[in-house]
């Protein structure tokens, strides 16, 4: 029920607020207390000849009013009180700054830097202000910094000058006295500077440069979650004209790192254990201090806790978590799929209503407190300004929210629960009760795996690991141990094919990754995603090397829904767009960043993919189409995201095309293809030539470069126009021209083959309907069928003489019979008879050519849909050998009935 009128004369701060100030609580206007009309209320008291520290104590005074008011009386959004608290605290540290500022100027003269300019000093609010979240009777949490090291001016004649940090800490003081102190007025703000560099004893402002080798050489994890909201809030002139900025250059590098980041766990749960710890020594013997909000188990700490450990983790990957307010990471923690959407919304409607009790504790006397009052009316007022009818339905609702908020963190801080041969077992550094040596371990592994762990024992490397690391080592080497003991054992239909491969394969890949302690972390902390490495890596060889070059991408086997999906090129896309627009808006949207933007998508997509077909969950065809669309939504996003990047571009969007060849082009892309592409554009401007000739090597450059996330694909430009001696991008008229045989340069045979598995991969849907048109011309063209006949065997026998086959064995792709077979014999019917039969014009794949043509009577019955089948499964031994690096050549009987059915497809179509 809404909450009634009135309610607000209940508290008792506000009684003695109205009392005092009843002449000026006018001052306000009526409606949510905003800044400028706390810069109006501030102008009229210091006309009145009140100081500023006296009107800014008595503004404070009118807000605080206000806010109960509209808050009990009117039902108010915590958002509308929130936000004037934060533009409060922001509005009285600017004034304060501004004068303190002043009044040193006037003696010692400005600050200076060493080019002249004015230092500035940049005053920054952590924790709830910096998150403008803000409460009604919370301290402020600064730091106090300035950009550069020098001395002051000087007054007019020269004199008083003083170093900067000097100059700064004085403006510190008087800051606190304008705001901090108590007077009769009371206070504007209790102000903290604990968070700062050193803490207490540390100095009280400190410069940037001191800032960044703090963070390098003596930031601890916990100030990782404090900086993460920081934010500069005064002064305003130093907010506006960007030079605060350089703040965040610092920060972001600390806050969130490159790789994925599950060490923080440990440092989370010591800091959370450190303020329960503090919260039971409060409330013994003081059963009243027992209820608070904010501290105790489900309160408003933990849900901050549950979004900023995976803001934390995350971060550095994915720039679009990288948000302070609470609220809204909630939901960009849903939308990114690290949260469920109910859960997300769940902990939304929990905070909101613990804040509101929050705010509610804090209205009855202006106490910086959280906890529950004991006082029976107190309890009935707080239950009635909220909308309850008495105290058990409001106590009730706290209870279900709170026991909610718990449960959320001790299944995130606890890691992921395992139950396995009736044990469970829980993420986290383990007992510390664990052996301290690896030797003795080995009596309890079985024999292959404690050969390999015995190499760990003596090994230097392993020796110089840090305790906690060697610790979180020695628990993932006992845990392999056992689902290895485990999986021998099982005769369950799911088991790993190859459970002691697995172990040896895992224990090969962990060991150059022993330095990135933020792996060993992850695998600790998430017991199903170890789990679901072992089983991959036993599936097959490639894989392991896949995840040596990209080990980040491991965290993926967390989502409990990747098996189940299918790769979405939409999804993908707007991921991506998400992400380039928060790199955008913090200036870190170089070319550097995007690229490895970039790499880090792609590989983790590619991983998902291979993890669903090693599982069974995916066809071959399944596979090379995601691959395919994977392929084609990265050179999308790469060709747009260039463009900008082009020097002396000449228009908004590029008038450009991609053509896709080979296995692009046919949509039967496996596991690190290269691409056949070639680039065309459509441009009469007189620059186009040039522009888009440093565009493509941009584009080119982007894909294939290696940066620290590895590279994205390699590219085969040999199939444009007149091969590597061509141009790499030409103008789409030449390109049909050649195609198409007008002039005296046009294309071989071998060109026209190549077409008949070209593709348009991305340009406008103008030049899509042209290269329709001349792809549909060139393979309808009339031809002497002999000649072609003649041309395309002739390329077949060169081409099987490029790959040679060892006595005795069978090549599935290049033997005769082989896939290869398939693939001239489909070129050729396609070229001979699409003229006559339009159904062979279609780029849909080998196998539906096939089953086209026998049903067109170019095949004797039967023949195409056989050879079709033979054709898939030589695929998918071809597939599987590569994904075991196995060799593709295999003895005859294992590929007869295969071989057969080529041979007889190759005779029906050659004779």
């Amino acid at each position: 029920m809404p909450p009634s009128r009135g309610l607000s004369s209940g508290s008792r701060f506000v009684q003695r607020l109205r009392r005092r100030y009843a002449d000026e609580l006018t001052l306000l206007p009526p409606g949510a207390p905003r800044r400028p009309h706390m810069e109006s209320a501030l102008a009229a008291l210091r006309a009145a000849g009140r100081p500023t520290g006296d009107a800014l104590r008595i503004v404070r005074q009118l807000v605080m009013e206000r806010l109960i008011a509209r808050d009990c009386d009117e039902g108010a959004p915590l958002e509308e009180v929130l936000q004037a608290v934060t533009e409060l605290a922001e509005f009285a540290l600017d004034t304060a700054c501004r004068e303190a500022c002043a009044e040193l100027d006037a003696v010692h003269g400005a600050p200076r830097t060493a080019d002249g300019q004015r230092a500035q000093l940049w005053i920054v609010g952590m924790g709830k202000l910096g998150a403008r979240e803000l409460n009604v009777s919370s301290d402020i949490d600064l730091i106090y910094l300035y950009d550069q090291d020098g001395d002051t001016a000087g007054d007019a004649q020269g004199r008083g000058s003083i170093a900067n940090q000097d100059y700064f800490g004085r403006a510190v003081k008087r800051i606190y006295q304008l705001v901090g102190d108590t007077t009769e007025h009371g206070f504007v703000f209790r102000v903290d500077l604990a968070l700062r560099p050193n803490g207490n004893s540390g100095p009280s402002v400190v410069s940037l440069d001191a800032l960044e080798e703090y963070f390098q050489v003596q930031g601890r994890e916990w100030e990782r979650f404090a900086w993460l909201k920081s934010r500069v809030v005064a002064p305003t002139a130093a907010i506006e004209s960007g030079s605060a900025q350089a703040l965040r250059g610092v920060v972001l590098p600390f806050v969130f790192r490159r790789y994925l980041d599950y060490s923080v766990f440990d440092a989370l749960r010591s800091l959370h254990r450190q303020i329960r710890e503090q919260a039971m020594r409060r409330s013994a013997g003081r059963p009243e201090r027992a209820n608070d909000v904010k501290l105790s188990r489900g309160g408003i700490r933990e849900i901050e806790f549950i979004v900023q450990l995976l803001q934390v983790v995350r971060g550095g990957q994915f720039p679009e978590l990288r948000t302070r307010p609470t609220l809204d990471a909630l939901q960009r923690l849903a939308r990114a799929g690290l949260m469920p959407q109910a859960t997300a919304d769940e902990l939304d409607r929990a905070y909101r209503f613990l804040r509101q009790v929050e705010h509610r504790i804090q209205y009855l006397d202006d106490q910086q407190t959280h906890m529950l009052p004991v006082a029976d009316e107190d309890l009935r007022w707080i239950s009635a300004t909220l909308g309850f009818p008495d105290c058990c339905a409001f106590l009730e609702k706290l209870d279900t929210y709170r026991e909610f908020v718990a449960q959320e963190f001790d299944t995130l801080l606890g890691g992921e629960k395992r139950c396995s041969g009736g044990s469970c077992q829980r993420g986290g550094t383990g007992p510390r009760s664990a052996p301290q040596d690896l030797g003795e371990l080995l009596a309890s592994l079985p024999a292959p795996f404690a050969e390999r762990v015995r190499q760990w024992a003596d090994n230097p490397r392993i020796a110089a690991l840090r305790d906690e690391a060697r610790a979180r080592l020695r628990q993932l080497v006992i845990r392999t141990g056992r689902w290895l003991q485990e999986a021998e054992a099982s005769t369950a239909g799911d088991r790993c094919a190859h459970p002691v491969d697995a172990a040896l394969r895992w224990a090969d890949w962990i060991e150059p990754l022993l330095r990135r302690e933020s792996y060993l972390a992850l695998l600790v902390e998430r017991p199903g995603v170890h789990e679901r490495l072992l089983r991959l890596l036993g599936a097959a060889k490639w894989p392991a090397r896949y995840l040596l070059q990209h080990p980040g991408v491991i965290d993926e086997l967390a989502s409990p829904d990747m098996l189940a999906a299918r790769f979405s090129a939409i999804e993908f896309d707007a991921e991506l767009d998400a992400r380039h627009r928060s790199l955008s808006r913090t200036g870190e949207a170089d070319e550097e960043a995007l690229m490895n933007l970039l790499r880090r998508a792609h590989h983790a997509e590619v991983f998902r993919i291979l993890a669903r077909d090693l599982e069974g969950r995916l066809t071959v065809e399944q596979v090379a189409d995601d691959l395919s669309a994977l392929a084609d939504t990265v050179l999308a996003i790469t060709a747009r995201w260039c463009w900008p990047h082009v020097r002396n571009r000449h228009r908004e969007l590029p008038r450009f095309a991609v053509i896709g060849y080979g296995k692009l082009g046919g949509k039967e892309l496996g596991y690190g293809s290269d691409l056949d592409i070639v680039f065309v554009y459509d441009d009469e401007d007189e620059r186009a030539p040039e522009v888009y000739a440093a565009y493509v090597r941009k584009l080119i450059n982007w894909l294939t470069i290696k940066t620290r996330e590895g590279d994205l694909f390699e590219i085969d430009t040999a199939l444009r126009p007149n091969g590597n001696s061509g141009l790499l991008t030409i103008t789409f008229d030449a390109y049909e021209k050649y195609q198409l045989g007008r002039g005296s340069n046009t294309a071989w045979t071998w060109e026209h083959q190549a077409m008949t598995r070209a593709r348009y991969v991305l340009g406008s849907a103008e030049l899509g309907a042209r290269f329709n048109a001349v792809r549909h011309a060139v393979i309808a063209a009339p031809r002497d069928r002999a000649a072609l006949r003649k041309e395309i065997v002739a390329m077949r026998e060169k081409v099987r003489a490029a790959h040679p086959v060892r006595p005795g064995r069978f090549d599935v792709k290049h033997s005769a019979g082989g896939m290869v077979d398939a693939e001239f014999a489909v070129q050729y019917l396609v070229l001979a008879h699409s003229g006559e039969v339009p159904a062979l014009l279609d780029n849909v794949g080998n196998i539906a050519l096939l089953q086209r043509s026998e049903a067109a009577g170019l095949l004797p019955a039967g023949v195409g849909h056989v050879a079709g089948d033979a054709y898939r499964e030589l695929r998918r031994l071809q597939h599987r050998a590569r994904l075991d690096e196995a060799p593709t050549q295999v003895p005859p009987e294992l590929a007869a009935g295969e071989r057969a059915a080529m041979l007889a497809l190759w005779e029906a179509v050659f004779g």
